[in-house]
């Protein structure tokens, strides 16, 4: 009686079809679009269309920390006012910028 049960023949696994085993792997992709991803692009668009709407006379902070006043704008750079002093004019990229200072 043993022996009959020692010797059948194992039944037959079926394999798990592809897309099943695919499926954790696309769901962890979709969770890091929606959060990490996405969000950095829509800040970063955000970023790009205040760097573009920049005009004389806006306060901004730069990456470096520095804080200051727009006085002129060129195609890749912007001259700001840093302290009281007139003098005191540093050129900026405008990459550089990272958020207006109200």
């Amino acid at each position: 009686m043993f022996e009959k049960i020692a010797y059948a023949a194992p039944a037959q696994v079926q394999d798990p079809s592809p897309i099943l085993s695919f499926l954790p792997l696309l769901l962890v992709m979709v969770i890091f679009y929606f959060l990490l991803i996405r969000p950095q692009q829509k800040r970063q668009q955000e970023t790009q269309t205040m760097i573009e709407a920049l005009k004389k006379g806006d306060r901004v902070v730069t990456t470096g920390g520095l804080i200051g006043t727009v006085m002129t704008i060129q195609n890749d750079y912007l001259v700001l006012k840093v302290g009281d002093n007139e003098a005191t004019k540093v050129e900026v990229l405008k990459s550089a910028v990272t958020a207006l200072r109200t």
